[in-house]
């Protein structure tokens, strides 16, 4: 036998290692990170961007309620404690909410300020006594065909200033004579209907005169002497019919500058608010 035959076998084994093979899964992980990171950038920009200063301070006190930051809030005492931070009807707790019709600082929902909070102001007992005169004016309109003719000139709202009534010219219908500067019987009627139904609150009141626009080509307009006249004759009205003096808060001419129809020179543009301001203004 041969002495070759008798040399050991070597196998050797050889490890191939493919060079495109990915280094581990990191980077995902990471770039996952980043994109969730993104998107709730871009929420809190939309939100930023979509609410109110009051209703961003709601949403903050309301997922902080223990810690009295703020004395804006929407929510109550633990999560969903409150019912909800936009409710304008419902009281969260001992807060009323972000709200959105009233969102100044002093109208705001009030959140936890301790056992002994309460609310500074009572708005919505103001808010039944302004509606009250409301209704009450609207009432009139069907005590006869005269008051109910007149009331056609007569349009009222709430606002965050207080309750707005307004009184306007209809198309051939004006409240006051264009020549003379007059007021119709229509504008002494419906005068004297305001001084006893204002009568029924203490509020305040302001006079806005607005007129509509004059033709380019006129050369002397006057528009805002006549804006400054007309609610200067009304305060007189209302002076007359017996509402105190001292409930005259401020009169106020705007000539054309806040006009309400499309058309500048529309009649609807000659008109005059009598605003009831709330206690808190």
């Amino acid at each position: 036998m041969s002495a070759n035959n008798l040399a050991p076998i070597i196998i050797k084994r050889k490890k191939i290692v493919g060079g495109d093979a990915h280094h581990g899964g990191a980077w995902k992980v990471a770039y996952a990170d980043f994109v969730t990171a993104m998107m709730a950038f871009f929420l809190l920009m939309w939100l930023l961007n979509a609410t109110t200063e009051s209703q961003r301070k709601g949403i903050a006190d309301y997922f902080n309620p223990s810690i009295p930051l703020s004395r804006v809030s929407g929510g109550g005492d633990g999560s969903f404690g409150g019912d909800s931070v936009f409710t304008e009807k419902t009281l969260a707790q001992n807060g009323a909410g972000g709200s959105k019709t009233k969102p100044t600082a002093q109208r705001a929902a009030r959140g936890q300020l301790g056992a002994d909070a309460r609310l500074d102001e009572a708005p919505p007992a103001e808010d039944a006594a302004l509606a009250a005169v409301e209704a009450e004016l609207m009432g009139h309109g069907g005590e006869s065909m005269s008051s109910e003719l007149d009331m056609r000139h007569v349009i009222t709202r709430l606002s965050d200033e207080g309750l707005v009534v307004e009184v306007f010219d209809l198309e051939g219908e004006p409240l006051f004579d264009p020549m003379t500067h007059e007021p119709t019987q229509a504008m002494k009627d419906i005068t004297a209907l305001f001084a006893t139904v204002f009568q029924l609150v203490t509020n305040k009141i302001a006079i806005n005169g607005h007129v509509s626009s004059r033709p380019v080509v006129a050369r002397d307009t006057r528009i805002w002497d006549t804006s400054t006249m007309r609610a200067q004759i009304v305060r007189g009205l209302l002076e007359t019919g017996g509402l105190p003096a001292e409930r005259i808060h401020r009169l106020t001419g705007y000539a054309d500058r806040q006009l309400v129809a499309t058309n500048p020179l529309a009649a609807r543009n000659n008109r005059l608010e009598f605003i009831l301001i709330r206690s808190d203004r």
